[in-house]
């Protein structure tokens, strides 16, 4: 499949040399992007908080909304205080190597993000997640008691797996455990409504960390870093969280003033996984959750027999440009169900095509 290059905005409905295709790629799970009543909620706060805020967070002339999200965001998430930054990435940087400097070993999840992995630590990509967890659980009793940084996903989007970390309890009992998650796919989708997957991780034994992007199912540019009031502040303390620009004050403010339609798009969303699953379940070669809009498909041709069709899905090469494609079917919130019913029609065609 070709490389599509688009000359516009990316919308569920995409116009190219004079063919339309519906668009089920991208992670713009809520689809707010093209929603024009966020639209006009974006539009009206653009002019009264501006594109851009140029200044750095510790500047003696600030504003107000970036304390106002941060309580915010941290009360909904079950957190205690939150740092805000320009992307995910950075809030993943940020938070890592805070972490790693304090750290005697530190575990990474096969599959986690480059955002959160200090410089000098692998994650073994050869092991499956349950691998890597039983090999953390064997490891641990076998150690002195010693300050545990263990790092990973929320969910593996290329693999539409959920993660779990109940079982990091256990090595609490004998260690000092910090667990940083990123939470970049989760927002807006799995968790505690909006807000991601740190209430459902917060344990007294454990000093939690979510970070992650806020770019992708909440369509809002900038990242951010949940945990405990000292965490924050340290995190805070950083040069690259004091000598960085923040994200754009209109576009939070937007987040804060769209929070009825946001919960909204995200009932549509869980409909749609829900539909989507139930009617999928029966194309063996078809793989997903009912709690995540990513499904997997393996025959790499229907890449191509999709396109024809008129659908663009999500097909590259990973974790290198020599490794096996990643086929993907990403559903949002702004697909209708009859756009989705078609889809699985044809998707069952090809299967029995086989």
């Amino acid at each position: 499949m070709n490389v599509l290059s688009l000359s516009a905005r990316l919308e569920k409905k995409i116009l190219l040399e004079g063919k339309e295709y519906l668009f089920f790629n991208g992670t713009s799970y809520l689809g707010l992007d093209s929603l024009d009543a966020y639209g006009r909620i974006v539009e009206s706060n653009l002019q009264n908080w501006g594109m851009h805020h140029g200044l750095s967070r510790t500047n003696n002339v600030r504003l107000a909304i970036y304390d106002s999200f941060e309580e915010f965001f941290s009360t909904q998430a079950d957190a205690e205080s939150a740092a805000l930054f320009s992307s995910g990435y950075l809030a993943g940087i940020a938070s890592s190597q805070y972490l790693f400097a304090r750290a005697d070993q530190t575990w990474a999840a096969p599959d986690t993000h480059s955002a959160i992995l200090p410089s000098g630590v692998q994650a073994d990509s050869s092991l499956s997640f349950s691998q890597w967890m039983h090999a953390c659980l064997e490891q641990a009793p076998c150690l002195p008691s010693q300050k545990i940084l263990i790092l990973g996903n929320a969910v593996d989007p290329l693999k539409a797996e959920i993660h779990t970390y109940d079982w990091v309890i256990s090595i609490a009992e004998k260690h000092e455990v910090t667990l940083l998650i990123d939470d970049s796919h989760a927002f807006g989708v799995l968790g505690n409504g909006l807000f991601g997957t740190y209430s459902q991780w917060k344990q007294e034994r454990i000093q939690l960390v979510v970070s992650g992007s806020l770019g992708k199912g909440l369509s809002t540019p900038g990242g951010i870093v949940l945990g405990s009031e000292a965490l924050i502040y340290g995190i805070k303390s950083q040069a690259i969280f004091a000598g960085a620009s923040p994200p754009s004050p209109a576009m939070l403010q937007s987040f804060l003033d769209a929070q009825e339609l946001l919960q909204e798009k995200q009932r549509k969303l869980k409909e749609n996984i829900s539909f989507f699953y139930q009617h999928s379940r029966s194309i063996s070669q078809i793989q997903g959750t009912s709690d995540f809009p990513v499904f997997v498909y393996s025959p790499d041709p229907w890449v191509d027999k999709l396109l024809d069709r008129g659908y663009i899905t999500s097909s590259f090469s990973y974790p290198s440009s020599s490794s096996p494609k990643v086929n993907r079917i990403v559903l949002s919130a702004s697909h209708s169900k009859e756009e989705i019913r078609a889809l699985l029609q044809f998707l069952a065609s090809l299967a029995v095509s086989l």
